[in-house]
């Protein structure tokens, strides 16, 4: 009797899920591994097997034995803006079907991404995805000369040999500056991101420059502080507070539908009086409350160029170390914009 419950607490080994299959324990691990050379059938009755004997496979000692653990790091410091759960998910959902498990780290409140990137790099991961943060110059020379692959995503640091892939935002401010200059409008504001992000830094260039080359060199220009809805409010009734623009962009969805609700509370209609855009193609911004005009993300294309640069995706060469990627994004053209109307002599205007 003791010897029975001695036999069935000992705990199965692949080996003995093999001799009961009478298979090696070669075809054992690559039916626990995601995207294995293993049929569906051979995988099916080694998970029967397995279930029926007991076995459970020990990721942690096979990464040490083939130091891999089938684990993508993600690094994401803003889960306000809902374009980054968004991105998020679209990720999460690459990395399951080239069969890799996902670590999601989040920097706390007041709390730069240098601080916590050194104890992840401790961890033994396939690779690093660091999106929504701003990484100093300092630690993305760190990542980059580890041997674990490191990609930043919808941001890059310049003069720093890593990789990058990212939207064109520069494309997307030139695109939002042209279409808002074809519907007859004269006076500009730009409401930007935090003051050292690429992404916002970007889409201003972009937005400014095109205005510039257009006939219009002047821009207000005005401080969100950070993507939130409550900056893109505030920095509205800043903006009231001056000669209210003709037509506004702010730097992110979110910051675009606080700035939207100030210019309402004001007693401006949007458009007519004032248009508005942003940049993400968060799902609110089909809302009617919003219907906003904005830049969607390729968000399907960017995940699988970054799975590309990690190289994850099998029969894929990697790409070269230190180049940054910049995808084109979408015009999509909603009512929160339109040609200004013309007030009435009777009326009080507004705008000038």
């Amino acid at each position: 009797m003791k010897d029975q419950r001695r036999q069935r607490s000992k705990r199965a080994t692949a080996e003995d899920v093999a001799r009961h299959l009478g298979v090696s324990q070669s075809t054992i691990s690559r039916a626990f591994t995601p995207a294995a050379s293993v049929s569906d059938d051979m995988r099916r009755k080694v998970i029967e097997a397995a279930a029926q004997l007991g076995y459970q496979p020990n990721v942690i000692a096979r990464s040490l034995i083939t130091r891999r653990t089938n684990m993508v790091a993600i690094v994401i410091g803003n889960l306000v803006d809902p374009f980054y759960t968004t991105l998020l998910d679209t990720l999460m959902q690459h990395l399951r079907a080239a069969g890799k498990q996902t670590l999601l780290l989040s920097p706390g409140p007041g709390e730069h991404v240098d601080a916590v990137l050194p104890a992840l790099l401790q961890y033994q991961v396939d690779g690093i995805i660091i999106t929504s943060a701003t990484l100093s110059s300092e630690m993305a020379q760190i990542c980059a000369q580890r041997e674990t692959p490191v990609v930043l995503l919808n941001r890059y640091v310049p003069g720093v040999d890593i990789q990058a892939v990212s939207c064109d935002n520069v494309l997307g401010g030139r695109q939002i500056a042209e279409h808002l200059v074809a519907l007859g409008h004269q006076r500009f504001a730009f409401v930007a991101g935090q003051p050292d992000s690429s992404t916002s830094l970007d889409r201003q260039q972009g937005f400014v420059s095109t205005l510039a080359q257009l006939g219009f060199p002047s821009c207000a220009i005005e401080q969100g502080g950070e993507y939130s809805y409550e900056a893109g409010r505030t920095a509205a009734q800043r903006l009231l507070q001056r000669e209210p623009p003709h037509a506004v962009f702010f730097a992110s969805d979110i910051m675009a539908f606080g700035g939207m609700d100030a210019f309402r509370e004001a007693g401006m209609e949007v458009p007519g009086d004032i248009s508005v855009a942003g940049f993400n193609d968060v799902p609110a911004a089909t809302w009617p409350a919003y219907s906003l005009t904005t830049i969607r993300h390729p968000l399907e294309t960017m995940a699988q160029v970054v799975l590309r640069r990690l190289g994850l995706v099998p029969k894929e060469e990697p790409s070269c170390v230190g180049s940054t990627t910049l995808i084109r994004g979408e015009l999509v053209i909603r009512s929160s914009t339109g040609p200004r109307r013309t007030p009435d002599k009777d009326s009080v205007q507004l705008v000038a």
